[in-house]
């Protein structure tokens, strides 16, 4: 079976120390994974010439496929363009297309006053040895390489240089990147599947699975993914057709899922927001949130998810005191004695959240995020969550949970919203 490795070289200072999120290259790496590509490196250099240069040598040499982005802007440190230029022995010439097309987006579409300025014009030069690739998102154009491979009857290696905005980048890979690689390569199918587990850290995990994990033929791999209570289990099939790979894996997942049952929330790929509202869209019920601690952060959650308007009615953020008194109809007594982080004042939460938004669920927090705040008998990253339905006889019913997280204010939000997602998710399906 043919194996086609990808490289990813990312250009920018502004990614080596950190300014920059490097979110293309995780866009690039799914995205040629769906193919059947498998990712061998990810590599990023600053805006210095001799090391992109070396980077292309060391990348080229392994992969058949390299993937750069950034370094095509119309600044000086945007050095990319005139060093493939360099490197395939090219000359740098003006494609027309492309300049029509930077001369209508600063025209037509920005509107820019004023002449165009010449750095912008020269958008338009590029190497005479490349495949220009059409980027109408933007004015820096994609470009193509080949370079011959030193294996016998074995198709040239293709280098690929896009532009590091990332609305451009996708809109490359999609129109032009994808369907290049598919003509010049025949690929293998891969195949995910992916289990979702809540509650269990990763090396309990991977101390149940570790027979099954001996067990795997070497075609199919399974990788944990952990993140702030979850922990995702993706088995990753190779095999010449998709049916093939399929087959292979599909078996292997029913008996990882039936390892994991006891903390298995999901067998898709998807947070739990997700699943949360999968649930509710089957039952039928709607939900809503007030938050305090979580300052709106679980409907953010929620309502990222397309249709969540559905099953989500909204929220209250009750982060100060006489907001949980007065929207909420928390008791000043409550607040005074209990606290505002308490078992009493999040049970009164989760009243005043079902009668304000007429839901059939609530879900509440309140607690102590940090990195101040806490105290000896309440210190930071104490919380309390509740959810609440009213039953068919009428009465309210409402479950609460406690949480003693141990991390900074940002960790401590988002391991409250997966605590509390999950702990919604339970309270569904009993109720």
């Amino acid at each position: 079976m043919q194996t086609i490795n990808a490289s990813i070289i990312t250009i920018g200072d502004e990614l080596l120390i950190g300014q920059t999120i490097d979110t293309n290259s995780a866009y690039i790496a799914q995205e040629l994974n769906k193919i059947g590509i498998w990712m061998r490196r990810r590599v990023a250099v600053g805006d210095v010439y001799n090391d992109i240069w070396k980077a292309l040598d060391e990348e080229g040499s392994h992969s058949q496929i390299v993937i750069i982005t950034g370094g095509l802007g119309p600044t000086a440190d945007d050095i990319t363009k005139p060093l493939l230029c360099n490197y395939f022995g090219g000359t740098l010439v003006v494609n027309e297309k492309v300049l029509a097309h930077v001369k209508h987006l600063f025209e037509v579409v920005f509107r820019r006053p004023g002449p165009i300025l010449e750095r912008n014009l020269k958008q338009a030069e590029v190497p005479d040895v490349c495949t220009v690739l059409f980027n109408e998102r933007g004015t820096a154009p994609g470009m193509l390489f080949t370079k011959p491979n030193a294996a016998p009857d074995a198709p040239p290696t293709l280098f690929f240089s896009l532009p590091g905005v990332p609305h451009e980048m996708k809109g490359l890979m999609n129109k032009e990147v994808i369907p290049a690689i598919l003509k010049a390569f025949h690929m293998p199918a891969i195949v995910h599947r992916t289990s979702v587990t809540f509650g269990q850290g990763e090396s309990m995990i991977a101390e149940m699975l570790k027979d099954f994990e001996a067990g795997l033929p070497d075609t199919v791999k399974l990788a944990y993914l952990p993140n702030y209570g979850i922990v995702k289990l993706r088995l990753t099939g190779r095999g010449n057709t998709t049916d093939e790979a399929n087959q292979l894996v599909e078996p292997l997942f029913q008996q990882l899922q039936e390892l994991v049952k006891e903390s298995l929330v999901s067998n898709h790929d998807e947070g739990l927001e997700s699943v949360v509202g999968n649930i509710l869209l089957k039952k039928g019920k709607t939900m809503g949130t007030a938050e305090s601690c979580t300052g709106g952060y679980i409907a953010h959650l929620i309502t990222s998810r397309r249709g969540s308007s559905a099953y989500y009615k909204g929220s209250v953020i009750s982060y100060a005191n006489e907001i949980k008194e007065h929207l909420l109809g928390v008791s000043p007594q409550t607040l005074t004695t209990a606290g505002a982080v308490s078992e009493e004042t999040v049970q009164q939460m989760v009243k005043g959240a079902l009668s304000e938004l007429n839901t059939d669920y609530a879900l509440v927090t309140s607690g102590i995020m940090g990195p101040d705040g806490g105290s000896d008998e309440k210190p930071v990253g104490t919380v309390w969550v509740a959810a609440g339905t009213r039953l068919p006889d009428g009465n309210l019913h409402i479950e609460t949970l406690q949480l003693h997280l141990r991390f900074d204010r940002m960790r401590n939000i988002s391991m409250t919203a997966n605590h509390a997602l999950n702990f919604l998710r339970k309270f569904i399906l009993r109720y």
